[in-house]
Parts: C-alpha cells; sequence; structure tokens
C-alpha cells in the first residue's frame, strides 16, 4: 500500500520557518569565517620599512638589525644566508632581528614571516652611505648629463645602488613616515635620477674596493642645517627649540599658511591681470603680434645692467631667427640658460615651458612641428621678483636640433609688460621643510638603526645668510646623528662651501666665508673629514655643475676616514696655528703632503693681513717649507691674517703637490699668542 503524507498548513509553516533558520545558520557561519578570517589576516599582516625592500643594500662586517611591524605578540622568523632566526613581536607589534656581520657579497634572497610571507630579492652585502644636505647634495646626474654625457652612457654598475627618500616633513620623530621610495640600481634607466655627487663618490668607491655600495640620498633644496636637527640636539639652542615648540601648535602654523598663501595667489593674480603682454587684444607671443616699441638688448645679462635699474616686474624678449631646413622636423630643444626668477618660453605662439624659479636650467624639448624653415619667433616672458632680473651669462644658449646648433645669444628685443609695486610683497609661508627639526623626523629618524659605513653631507648654503651659531650647529648635528646611530665614532665627511657670487678685488667681508670658517673648525670633531670645493664653484650659479671632481675629493676624505688609508694624502692644506714674528706672520699647515706650492707657479693669492684695528689689506705671502709667510710693509704690529675669505675667492693658490687645495681660514695671532 502506497502511504501519503499529508502536511497541514501549520506543517508547512513550520517547514519554511525551520529551513530559514538552517539558511541564515549557514550564512552566518560561512560570514563568521571569513570575518574571523580577515581578521586573523589583518591583525598579522606583515610590514616592513620602505627600505627593507628588493635590492637593498645591507653594511658588511656589523651586526645588522632589520625590523618591522606585525600583530602584537606574534612570531616571526627571517631566512636569510641558510639560516632562519626568530622573534616574537612587542605590545605595539614592532619586532626587530638582528643579524650576524657578513662579508660583502651577494645576491641574496630574505624571507620573512609572520602570518603572511614577504620575499626579498636581490640583496648585496657592502656599504652604505647615507647622503644628506641640501641641493647640491640631491642635484641628479640629469642636471649634469650635458657636462658628463660619456659618464652616463658608461654608467652601468648595479652593485651601486640609491634609496632616493622622498621628501617630507614632520614635526613629531616616528619610525616610519616614507610613503614611497625603492632601491635603484646605476644603470642606464635610472641613472639621471641619482644624486650626482653621490655617484661620483659610490663610483670611486666600488672602483677601488669592489664593494658594492648604497646611497641613502636624504637630501632637500634650500634647507638651514636646524631642520636635519632632532628635537633633542636642539635644546642646546634656545631659540631653535622654542621654535620648533610653537610650530608643533600645526593649527595656528596652518591658519598663518593659508592666509598667506591667499593673499600670495591674489597678488599673482593681480600681476597676471595687469601683464600687458598677456591681457593685450594680441598676446606678445602670438604669431598675429605686430611688435612696437621694443628696445635692444643683449642675452645673456641682467635688464640693471642695460639700463633697467631696480625693476622688480615683467619684461619681454624677443628675437627672430633663421632656421635651415637641415633642422626641421627632428628632435628638438632650446637650451635657454638660467632665468633669474620665472620664464615662460613660446616658439611661433607656442608655449614651450615654463619654470617658476630661478635655478634649474632652462632646457625645454621642442614639439615636431613647432620650428619652420625659414623665419621662427622666441618670445620669453621673465618676471624678476627681486635683485637683478634676466639672463645669467655663461650659461648655454641654443637651438639645438639632432647634430646641429644655432647660438641663440646676443641682440634680442625687450618690451616691459609690469613694474612690480614694493607694497604687494606678501608675507612668506611658515615652511615646515626649513623649521627646525622638520626634515630630520621625516627623513632621518625612519633609517635609525640601518646600518651605515658613515655620513656624507653638503648643506650650508642657506644658514649663509645668518651665520648665527652655525659653528656650534655643525658639531651638534654630527654628535646628534651618531647618538642616534649609537656609534659616537661614525666617519663623518662634509663638503666645505664652493666659490659663488661676484668677486671682490679688495679684501671684504663675507657671510659665505664665515660659513666655510665654522666648517673648518668642525674638522676639530673626531673622526671627520672635509672637502673644500672654493676652485670647483660658478661665480653665476649655486649650483656647479663639477660634481665629479666633487665626488672623487669625498671619496677620498673617506678613505682615510672611514677606510682608514693613514697614508692617502686625502686633503689639502689646513690651517693649523700662527705665529707672530716682529712684522709678520707665519702659519703652519697640516696636510701638506708632498709640500706646498703655488697651483698656477704665480705669487700666492688671496692673502690679506690686519692689525688689532681689523682693516684687512692685501698682502705677500711666499712659502717656507710647510710654512707660509704673510705681512705687508704698512702694517707694522700685525694680528690677523686670512685666506680667500670671500664669497669668491677667485685666484686662490695655494695647494699641496697632490693638487688638492688649501682650506680658506683667518687666523689670529695675538690669540694663539695668549694660549
Amino acid at each position: 500500500m502506497r502511504r501519503t503524507l499529508v502536511r497541514s498548513p501549520n506543517d508547512s509553516a513550520r517547514c519554511n520557518y525551520q529551513l530559514n533558520l538552517i539558511n541564515m545558520f549557514h550564512c552566518k557561519s560561512i560570514f563568521l569565517v571569513l570575518f574571523m578570517y580577515c581578521c586573523i589576516h589583518s591583525m598579522a599582516q606583515l610590514k616592513l620599512p620602505r627600505f627593507v625592500s628588493d635590492s637593498m643594500v645591507l653594511q658588511r662586517e656589523v651586526p645588522l638589525k632589520i625590523w618591522g611591524w606585525s600583530s602584537k605578540h606574534s612570531k616571526v622568523s627571517l631566512q636569510f644566508s641558510n639560516k632562519t632566526y626568530t622573534t616574537t613581536s612587542g605590545e605595539e607589534g614592532k619586532w626587530t632581528i638582528t643579524l650576524p656581520a657578513m662579508k660583502a657579497g651577494g645576491p641574496y634572497d630574505m624571507v620573512i614571516r609572520s602570518g603572511n610571507a614577504i620575499t626579498l630579492h636581490d640583496i648585496w652585502m657592502g656599504d652604505v652611505w647615507l647622503c644628506a644636505g641640501q641641493s647640491n647634495m640631491v642635484l641628479p646626474m640629469d642636471r649634469v648629463k650635458e657636462t658628463y654625457p660619456e659618464e652616463i652612457a658608461a654608467a652601468d654598475y648595479p652593485e651601486i645602488r640609491q634609496f632616493l627618500v622622498p621628501t617630507a616633513t614632520n614635526l613629531v620623530q616616528t619610525e616610519d613616515n616614507l610613503t614611497s621610495g625603492s632601491w635603484k640600481t646605476a644603470t642606464a634607466n635610472n641613472i639621471l635620477q641619482f644624486s650626482a655627487t653621490a655617484y661620483f663618490f659610490a663610483k670611486n668607491i666600488y672602483q677601488k674596493y669592489h664593494v658594492p655600495v648604497g646611497i641613502i640620498n636624504a637630501s632637500v633644496g634650500g634647507t638651514p642645517i636646524e631642520a636635519w636637527m632632532s628635537e633633542e640636539a636642539l635644546k642646546a639652542f634656545p631659540s631653535l627649540y622654542q621654535k620648533l615648540q610653537q610650530n608643533k601648535d600645526t593649527a595656528s602654523l596652518y591658519e598663518h599658511n593659508r592666509r598667506t598663501a591667499a593673499i600670495a595667489d591674489s597678488v599673482s593674480r593681480q600681476q597676471q591681470a595687469n601683464d600687458e603682454g598677456l591681457r593685450a587684444d594680441t598676446p606678445w607671443f602670438s604669431n598675429d603680434y605686430q611688435p612696437k616699441g621694443w628696445r635692444n638688448i643683449s642675452i645673456p645679462g641682467y635688464w640693471e645692467d642695460q639700463g633697467l635699474k631696480d625693476l622688480d616686474g615683467i619684461v619681454w624678449y624677443r628675437k627672430v631667427l633663421y632656421v635651415p631646413a637641415s633642422m626641421i622636423n627632428k628632435p628638438a630643444k632650446i637650451m635657454m640658460g638660467r632665468i633669474v626668477d620665472a620664464d615662460n618660453v613660446y616658439i611661433n605662439g607656442q608655449l614651450i615651458g615654463s619654470i617658476p624659479y630661478q635655478y634649474p636650467p632652462r632646457r625645454y624639448n621642442i614639439a615636431s612641428g613647432v620650428l619652420k624653415e625659414g623665419k621662427n619667433t622666441i618670445t620669453i616672458r621673465v618676471a624678476n621678483y627681486s635683485g637683478k632680473g634676466g639672463f645669467v651669462s655663461g650659461k648655454p644658449y641654443q637651438l639645438i636640433a639632432a647634430t646641429d646648433t644655432l647660438g641663440i645669444s646676443g641682440e634680442w628685443q625687450y618690451k616691459v609688460s609690469e613694474i612690480f609695486d614694493p607694497a604687494d610683497k606678501t608675507d612668506a609661508a611658515i615652511a615646515v621643510r626649513n623649521m627646525p627639526s622638520g626634515l630630520f623626523n621625516a627623513m632621518v629618524a625612519p633609517f635609525v638603526g640601518y646600518g651605515i659605513k658613515g655620513i656624507l653631507w653638503y648643506q650650508g648654503e642657506s644658514n649663509a645668510g645668518n651665520t648665527r651659531d652655525y659653528e656650534k650647529r655643525l658639531p651638534a648635528l654630527i654628535s646628534d646623528w651618531r647618538n642616534h646611530w649609537q656609534q659616537q665614532n661614525l666617519p663623518f665627511v662634509y663638503v666645505q662651501l664652493p666659490n659663488f657670487m661676484d668677486r671682490q678685488f679688495v679684501p671684504s667681508e663675507s657671510n659665505w666665508a664665515i660659513i666655510r670658517q665654522a666648517q673648518l673648525s668642525s674638522l676639530s670633531v673626531p673622526n671627520t673629514g672635509m672637502v673644500v670645493t672654493i676652485d670647483l664653484g660658478e661665480w653665476h650659479d649655486i649650483h656647479p655643475l663639477n660634481k665629479k671632481d666633487v665626488g672623487y675629493r669625498v671619496a677620498l676624505a673617506a678613505e682615510k676616514v672611514a677606510y682608514h688609508e693613514n697614508d692617502l694624502v686625502y686633503s689639502g692644506p689646513v690651517y693649523q696655528s700662527c705665529k707672530k714674528e716682529d712684522h709678520k706672520i707665519t702659519i703652519s699647515f697640516s696636510n701638506t703632503g708632498s709640500g706646498l706650492v703655488s697651483r698656477d707657479g704665480e705669487p700666492l693669492q688671496q692673502f690679506s693681513i690686519a692689525g688689532k684695528d681689523k682693516k684687512f689689506v692685501w698682502a705677500t705671502a711666499e712659502i717656507d717649507k710647510d710654512k707660509v709667510v704673510v705681512w705687508n710693509a704698512a702694517v707694522t704690529d700685525p694680528v690677523y691674517v686670512r685666506y680667500a675669505w670671500a664669497d669668491n675667492p677667485d685666484g686662490a693658490n695655494l695647494y699641496n703637490r697632490e693638487g688638492l687645495p688649501a682650506s680658506p681660514f683667518e687666523c689670529d695671532a695675538a690669540s694663539t699668542d695668549r694660549k
């Protein structure tokens, strides 16, 4: 007999209810499992500092700390060079593993596990150098590519690597504040982004010692030394420490900057609106514009030196250039040297490029079709806000297409389109990058503990306007960084300021000389080296292009200080002491090498002498073995001697026979006698 089950309406509802419960429980269970998995996975998610990554260079022959973050109290393992190391993260999730010292070599892989796993490849053991300072340290190979085309073409050093630290600021010290950055090899694809000074340094070290070289490039243009000092170091400088505490009120700081930015933007828009060259019915850069009332002027040159006295404002330049057929439809660029301050460059009515401040070289690519056979018009709008405006001499002014070059210096025409009202000048914004500790916290502190061979420092230009305490600040910075790395003898090599600005033909005061003297004094700090560059600068450019010789000299100093090449002549003559003898002062030097010489065989230049009144006059100076005797018959009771005491001590010619220049100095014979 067949049996049939008949359900009542209540039975059916009860069944559906039970099925819904089962489905809900099943979905919630799946969700709960997924949620728990995601939570566990997230809590155990492994994180490493940006620079602990593929292609990194680790410091050879010292115990090494590798650190990162995971969930709190989680197990962490690290595999490296066929060994496994373990630890447990702390309450905040941070963990640290110390690797034993290893010799130079590679490549290695590193596998780190804590919940998930991270594998790092292409790791080398070598020498790591922290390179820091301002623009002359950060200045990339791209800026010197016309100076060193062969060097760039031949760059193939995969064991030289750079980690370019992104510019960042923070008024509070943090362990990991890097938002970007990776290790790059010194090969064709990357070389243009390398610091030129650091690259030439690293190349010299690599070729001599045949070990991988890692460069941590933490440098920012236009920044003062106090921005690179920690809060602890600033306690020795009450005004700087107080400024840091004030700036920690970020709400007030940002409100000030908001107001100043709004005012500056309003002034800028008004200046644009007042610019006759832009607001004319036919703009002055247009192909349809018919020039009227333009006058002759020369490029290069400042307009203040050509009849436009004390003009801050906007001046337009114009030139008609005839281009041959051989230069058409080829890759082309225009080189407009360096312009003070801002520019917009037009060719045949089309904007080719613009830069809003004075320091970068003007190298603009010209799009295909812009140049025409025959007549071409170049129009340049130049805005100058203070000082002399116009085109810096000694720079390239050329139109280049393939292998053909047309010079474009010489006679141009100009017309003034606006004169700035001095009342329009606005308060400056507070740039955190220039404030005490602002860069140390964001760009140096994250690396503290990472093994390094030493530090290279190139800075001082931004303190030349206010030299106060620099003689104390540089030693304080050296001590500060050594304390953070817990290495009191950590090698520290720094570059003395180069020659810059106009040459003075009478003895004069100089803030740049004061900074150089402070840098010289810092050699009293043990295990430091100073690189003299008063013969490697350019009078018209705060960013001299000869970075190859700078890098070579930095490497020499490092070979002495960090690699203990004790017999190496690594420096030019350095002032040691002075002694008054009748009406003459005798100067003694260290680092004389195989002897003192006049570089050009001419009498020694740039020595000046003074009595108690400190009224300096040029002096006669003669080499006497490893000393220099200085006098002037008109100064019968001499007390002070200065050498190369100028912004641009052109002609300074005291060297050692190894070809290295003497450092500028000031000596006080009376003080020496008292000692």
